[in-house]
Formats: structure tokens, sequence, C-alpha cells
């Protein structure tokens, strides 16, 4: 099995006495009341997803991931991991002292504050996002929330309460288990926040043939507003499983983390947090990430070179952009392709939206009836959004 990113899986979930002890303490602590984002990052950092995170990021951490993409230690890290406050929580917070955190005024965590710092969030959003274009949801982030960030390790005491895809939330430990169990060595996992086409497919299949199994892990944590809902796309999965795939070869599971848009870097990010999971292989795409026009078409591939396979630990599968090829008659890319691209089915998301919008299923060399059955019900209902 795959070592985790630094070596050891984090747990910073508490228990027993230690668990009973910061609860007793929690009413008297400064109250810090977590968004969305922040809840989804104190469950990643308390399963172990972000392993070797042991919470958010110190000022050195935070200013060595931005500017040479390591932690302090070295240890290749792409994306901050931070919590952000405006000035007036700031001023209430002690360096040295514990903060509780809470989601809809329970308690989730305790945060053992290390520091307060100003972050240079222009820097920021040059070196990570690579744009300060507010047009970027990452950069529009970085503006709305606090100029203040507090850094320290978390002691998570009452994990958030999932309600939903509860069959589907397994834990780096428990995914481990099951890949244990079916004897794979060599795992592939394929980050999604959409539903899956044929192109889709196709580059997953190709990875299965040289791997023994895949994690589907699609992200389930804050995204776009204009993204297609975890629960119209975790359906159009559940579909597609059932009549394309063997079902002993792919474990689905949700990645509870929130989508950052940042492209090359993320790219880095999101292959870390399934090295954490126990994967040996991770596929990346066109467009790793992306957002907009901000990034290069294979960017997120390229920016693998700029380290070792030994600090990355686990291996892209990089695939070129497919389609369908009428004279072939099969999936395709421009390496194995000698035909034109008017040869090619291949329909522009806005195409598909529209189609979709007026009941039309895509043609079947783009999306799966079954897929496109689910979507066009989900657009029929916008409650279910």
């Amino acid at each position: 099995m795959i070592a985790p990113h630094g070596g050891t899986l984090i747990n910073r979930i508490v228990e027993g006495k230690e668990r009973d002890a910061l609860l007793e303490n929690a009413p008297a602590l400064p109250r810090i009341e977590l968004d969305a984002w922040a809840i989804s990052d104190v469950e990643m950092i308390g399963i172990g997803g972000f392993s070797p995170l042991e919470g958010f990021m110190t000022k050195a951490d935070y200013e060595s991931v931005v500017n040479t993409r390591r932690l302090a230690n070295g240890l290749v890290w792409t994306i901050p991991v931070t919590l952000a406050v405006d000035e007036a929580t700031a001023g209430r917070l002690k360096a040295k002292h514990d903060v509780s955190l809470t989601s809809h005024g329970s308690v989730v965590a305790v945060l053992h504050l290390e520091e307060l710092y100003t972050p240079d969030k222009q820097a920021e959003a040059e070196g990570v996002l690579k744009t300060t274009d507010a047009a970027h949801p990452g950069v529009a982030r970085l503006r709305a929330v606090g100029p203040v960030y507090l850094g320290g390790r978390l002691s998570v005491v009452n994990r958030p309460k999932a309600t939903t895809f509860l069959q589907y939330r397994l834990d780096p430990t428990q995914t481990r288990r099951i890949f244990s169990e079916r004897g794979w060595k060599r795992v592939v996992a394929f980050q999604t926040r959409n539903p899956i086409h044929r192109a889709h497919e196709y580059i997953q299949k190709c990875a299965l043939e040289i791997c023994d199994g895949m994690l589907l892990h699609p992200i389930v944590g804050e995204t776009k507003g204009d993204d297609v809902p975890a629960a119209v796309r975790m359906k159009s999965y559940e579909a597609l499983l059932a009549g394309y795939y063997p079902k002993d070869r792919v474990v689905l599971a949700v990645n509870p983390a929130s989508m950052r848009y940042g492209g090359p870097r993320e790219a880095i990010f999101h292959a870390l947090i399934r090295k954490n999971y126990g994967c040996t292989h991770f596929i990346v795409g066109r467009d790793h990430a992306g957002v907009g026009k901000f990034y290069g078409t294979y960017d997120a591939q390229k920016i693998f070179d700029d380290f070792s396979p030994e600090e990355i630990g686990i291996a892209p599968l990089c695939f070129e952009n497919t389609a369908y090829c009428t004279v072939c008659g099969s999936m395709v890319s421009s390496k194995t392709c000698p035909h034109p691209p008017e040869q090619h089915v291949s329909l522009s998301g806005t195409k598909v939206r529209e189609l979709l919008q007026a009941s039309t299923p895509p043609p079947p060399e783009v999306s799966r009836p079954e897929v496109a059955s689910v979507l066009i019900e989900a657009m029929r209902q916008p409650a279910a959004k």
C-alpha cells in the first residue's frame, strides 16, 4: 500500500478523555462560526485527507507554499489551507490560546491557535491562482474572506455530520482497507466535479487497463454556483457504473473537499489527496481544475514535470482531449487518430446544456443515454437542484 503524503496518515479526530476535556472547556473559549468551505477543510484535516497537515497553516508554511509550492519542511504542497477571519474577530483572539470552531452554533473542533498573521492576498492570488481577476472564483473568495489568517493544529471533537451520500462517505482509512482487501496494488483515481461523459469514460477505462481498480472520487464540497449540483452528479455516476463498469473494479466515494479552481496547482493538490486515500495513479485530463480561460489546456499536466516522481509519490496519467471519430468508429485523441476534427463528434458544454434544457439527449457518442436521462430529469425539476 502506498504511503500517505509525508509518511503518516494524520488523524485529528479526538475521542475519549481528551475529547471530554476539550468539550468541557469549550464554552469558555472564544468562538468562530465556520462557513461550509472551512467545515470541509476541518473534516479533510481531521480524517487525514490533507495529510501531512494537522491544522490550518502557520505563516511559515503558508508563505512557503505560496512562493515555493512546498511546506516549510520542503515537502511538496501546492495549495494554502487557511482559516480567515475579520479584524474584529482577530482582536478577540490570542496566540497560544485555544479557539472553539462551531457549525450552526455547535462545537466541531478546537483550534490550538499558534499565530495570527496578515497574508499578502495579492501575492497569493498571483502565485497560486495565476491571476488577480475577480472573475476567477478563487480570487473572488480571497477578496471576500477576512484579512487575518489563523494558524494552528486542530482537535476535531464533533466531526461535521454528513446528511447526504452516506453510503459513499469513505475516509482514507476505509478506502485503503477496501483496496487492500481486494488485493489492489495499482489504484487509479479520477477527480470530477461534473457528470461523466464518454470522453471521461474512455480515459478511465484506458487507465483501468493498466491498474487493478479505480477510485471514482467526486468533489461534494463547495463548488461554483453554476456547476451541476452534487446530488444530480451522484445519480449520474450511479447510472453509469450500473451499466458500463465491472462492479468489482470501481469504488465510488465522495470527496468532502471544496474546489479551489486552481488549475495546475490544484492538480497536484488533488493528486496528493488521492495518494492519502491509497491511490497510486491519478488521471489528469484537459484543463484539470480549470475555470474560464485562466489556464492553458495542458498546464495541469506540465506542472508534474516540475517535481521528481519520488517527491510526488503518485503517478499522473496524462490524457489528450478525446472525442468519437466516425471514421475510426471509436473514441480517439490526437495521439491515436489521423482524421480531421470534422470527423469527430464533439459538442461544447454550452451546446450540451442547450440540448438537455430542451429535453433532447446529446448523441450517444457524447453522453450515455442513462446519464443524459438523469440530467434532463434534473432540469425538469429545478427544486431538486
